[in-house]
């Protein structure tokens, strides 16, 4: 999804993805600006076991996004317990799933909403199997070594970041 956004009198483009993440306590699904794909990417490059681990190596090269995902999975959790999902459920009833909060995938309902490329695609990061795929991704290819700015308040600074995925990490396609 490209969405113009005022910036100092000027309108640039901001690129959307849907982001999975999958760990061995189960999936979350959240929509991330398209530098989030390759933010992940680095993190993975440190083998995280868990989604916590992933977001706390993700977290200096952009704490912003990852702020704000973490408080979309808070409020998910609040308002989804165990066996009750109705509060989930009645949001992608009425809401469109390229605007969906972060959320857990709980069910058969939820699955399928995490399953929808957003704006430029869709990009799956699978802790436990060390793989990244590129479901669908429109934007440009994530890499298995790269670099990336250094977000502050959600904008790009003058400092980079770079990594390069172990060899056991799959980065598919």
């Amino acid at each position: 999804m490209n969405v113009p956004v005022t910036s100092g009198g000027s309108k640039q483009q901001v690129t959307n993805f849907r982001l999975n993440v999958i760990d061995p306590m189960g999936t979350v699904s959240f929509i991330g600006p398209a530098h989030g794909a390759k933010i992940l990417t680095a993190a993975c490059s440190k083998n995280p076991p868990t989604l916590a681990d992933l977001f706390a190596l993700a977290r200096p090269y952009d704490t912003a996004m990852i702020d704000a995902i973490l408080d979309g999975l808070a409020c998910f959790d609040e308002r989804n317990g165990p066996g009750n999902y109705q509060a989930m459920h009645d949001t992608l009833a009425t809401g469109d799933v390229a605007t969906l909060p972060p959320f857990r995938v709980v069910d058969d309902l939820t699955r399928r909403a995490s399953m929808v490329p957003v704006g430029s695609g869709l990009v799956l990061y699978n802790l436990s199997a060390q793989r990244i795929v590129q479901v669908q991704n429109s934007y440009r290819n994530l890499l298995r070594r790269d670099r990336g700015r250094i977000r502050a308040a959600g904008r790009p600074t003058r400092h980079f970041y770079r990594y390069e995925l172990p060899g056991e990490w799959q980065l598919v396609p």
